[in-house]
């Protein structure tokens, strides 16, 4: 049998430097991403108090952008993104689910998770934004977010420009997104997933299928990562234009 080599103290001490700068880096990235954002409090249409974060200029802005994260992430997982679009001139509001309640900048959402009731956050947000100023709408949502934003743009009719879905289920815990769902959605619809995301692509398929008002555009990339991971993984780039070039022609800042 082979004796066991353990790492010196000079190697361990390496190992814990290049992580401790990995963390570092990732702190300074989200750092970087909420400056001048704004932290928000609003209330979904049964009583329950939302915490979002408010990106760019209310003042200026005209067209605003809501990010509806998926599970079990939390609404920092849009921050990076939210920043950029902002960015580009438009308002951009991210929130926590119910339930959801990481702390810190990223917020405290009351009441009980209930993935169901996702669209009934995602409209409070939606008129929370518009009490801001924004004229026109459009939603981008990641997994169960994607789902909700698919049914509140059903029942926003033309007041939404534009959905946008990475990884969207077609149903998750009670939340369902069937064909009448689709054929009732007038805004432009664009649908992101990884070719080996279990059954996304096959879901994103469907949606583009089932869609009967066109636009409608479907991209499926090389990729295993789910929802907003898409944006950090081999395709970040990719999928990134792809939702900014969506948003520019359909709901321009």
């Amino acid at each position: 049998m082979r004796p066991r080599v353990f790492p010196g103290p000079a190697v361990v001490l390496a190992l814990v430097a290049v992580l401790a700068a990995a963390c570092n880096q990732t702190e300074e990235i989200r750092a970087d991403a909420i400056a001048g954002s704004t932290p928000v409090t609003f209330a979904s249409a049964d009583g329950v108090q939302l915490a979002g974060r408010l990106f760019g200029d209310p003042q200026q802005a005209r067209t605003g952008v809501v990010f509806s994260h998926m599970l079990p992430a939390d609404q920092s997982s849009w921050f990076d993104f939210a920043k950029r679009i902002a960015d580009e001139g438009y308002l951009a509001l991210t929130y926590d689910l119910r339930g959801y309640c990481p702390g810190g900048d990223a917020g405290c959402s009351t009441g009980e998770k209930d993935a169901s009731a996702a669209n009934t956050d995602l409209a409070a947000a939606v008129a929370f934004l518009r009490s801001k100023g924004a004229e026109t709408i459009a939603l981008v949502g990641a997994s169960v977010g994607g789902t909700a934003s698919l049914v509140v743009a059903a029942q926003e009719g033309d007041g939404v420009a534009a959905v946008i879905t990475l990884s969207a289920p077609q149903t998750i815990d009670g939340l369902v997104a069937g064909p009448d769902v689709l054929a009732g959605i007038p805004a432009a619809k664009l649908f992101i997933a990884g070719n080996g995301d279990g059954t996304a692509a096959e879901a994103a398929q469907t949606f583009s299928e089932e869609a009967q008002t066109p636009p409608t555009r479907l991209e499926i990339v090389t990729s295993g990562d789910h929802g907003t991971a898409l944006l950090e993984g081999n395709q970040a780039e990719i999928v990134r234009n792809l939702i900014l070039a969506e948003l520019a022609q359909y709901a321009p800042a």
